[in-house]
């Protein structure tokens, strides 16, 4: 007899629970509750956008959600498995033969590198995919401590008067009006243009596509590096072209480590990479701080030789008032918030849940 519930494998993601929280009335309130705190800051009655999510779910609510946190643990329940979300498990020929009831997989993205989509469609499931607000607001958020760095806005916003340029050491001097403009009175220097520098984005995935595209919009050449190149009709979509790790970093302007954190990618960018780098390039990293050597981070901005540097997940979160990178103005750190608001993750997993209810209704 088949089960009286749908069954749903959903890889452990911290945002991809909320399915289970949405679909599965055995999750624990204590999730639920923990959830509702943190979306308050945006979303003051989760509660309420649970149910609606709900309504729209059809036969979904209720269902199973069996959370699942590696390759053999995904294997091991999908005999009865309905439908499968997944942001890196791969599900290929092997998964598809234990799960004789599967309908859909759904990346969690639109990346679908760890799926094989091919044997989904021999088998006549359902592949689907969302293409997640949470990057996107990353890729904004990367962009806007690129503009902030280029431009010194974290320098000069609201320094607008004589007196004020006077009380942080600055000597006005007025241009000539009679022949020239006036922009720039205050003679600030190390201003650049996005447009016409090169970015170099270490990974291209979810993320760091979004950033590409950006990028190639703003006028700039669009290096990458990854261990899998793209096909070419990626590169030509994304406009950008592959570069060996060294060559990207002596070549870029900016440098994107846009990567996951593991034992592969723990202080990925080293002291002999960032020696690499061109002098006066900039590293703007909105992915994990610990990719990045945090000594050796220190040494480059110490000696002068990196142009700029911005954080958004910090090395300690909260992290500490006398952190050596607050001492350098030409560092910009700001606490977590690329991917926020939190209606970014909100829309994607209602997305998904809508998504996957089309499918086994089919």
């Amino acid at each position: 007899m088949p089960p009286s519930k749908p069954i749903l494998i959903v890889e452990d993601d911290v945002w991809a629970r909320l399915i289970g929280v949405v679909l599965d009335p055995t999750t624990p309130e204590q999730r639920l509750a923990a959830f509702a705190d943190f979306m308050s800051p945006d979303l003051p009655d989760f509660r309420s956008w649970c149910d609606q999510v709900r309504q729209a779910a059809g036969r979904l609510f209720p269902s199973e959600v069996k959370l699942v946190a590696s390759a053999a643990q995904l294997r091991t329940n999908l005999a009865t498995a309905e439908a499968i979300v997944t942001e890196a498990l791969t599900i290929g020929a092997e998964e598809l033969t234990l799960a004789p009831r599967l309908k859909a997989v759904h990346k969690y993205g639109m990346v679908f590198r760890n799926i094989d989509v091919a044997a989904c469609a021999a088998r006549g499931v359902k592949v689907l995919g969302v293409r997640r607000r949470a990057n996107i607001s990353c890729a904004e958020h990367a962009f806007a401590l690129m503009l902030m760095l280029s431009r010194q806005m974290h320098k000069v916003t609201g320094l607008i008067s004589v007196a004020q340029l006077a009380a942080r050491g600055g000597d006005y001097k007025p241009f000539d009006r009679r022949h020239t403009p006036v922009a720039n009175w205050g003679r600030f220097p190390g201003t650049r243009a996005l447009n016409g520098s090169t970015i170099g984005i270490i990974g291209l995935g979810e993320i760091g596509r979004e950033i590409a595209l950006r990028a190639a919009a703003f006028g700039m050449t669009v290096f990458y590096f990854q261990r899998s190149r793209l096909s070419a009709a990626d590169e030509a979509n994304l406009k950008a072209a592959y570069r060996p790790l060294e060559a990207l970093l002596a070549d870029s302007d900016w440098v994107i480590p846009q990567l996951p954190l593991d034992a592969s990618t723990l202080r990925f960018l080293n002291r002999e990479r960032l020696a690499l780098m061109k002098p006066g390039a900039c590293i703007v990293n909105v992915s994990r701080a610990e990719v990045i050597d945090r000594d050796a981070l220190l040494a480059a901005l110490r000696s002068g030789r990196l142009g700029g540097f911005a954080l958004d997940a910090q090395y300690e979160e909260p992290g500490r008032a006398d952190d050596e990178l607050l001492t350098f103005d030409n560092v910009i750190l700001t606490p977590h918030m690329a991917g926020s608001p939190r209606f970014n993750g909100l829309k994607d997993i209602a997305e998904v849940i809508e998504n996957l209810a089309r499918a086994l209704a089919a």
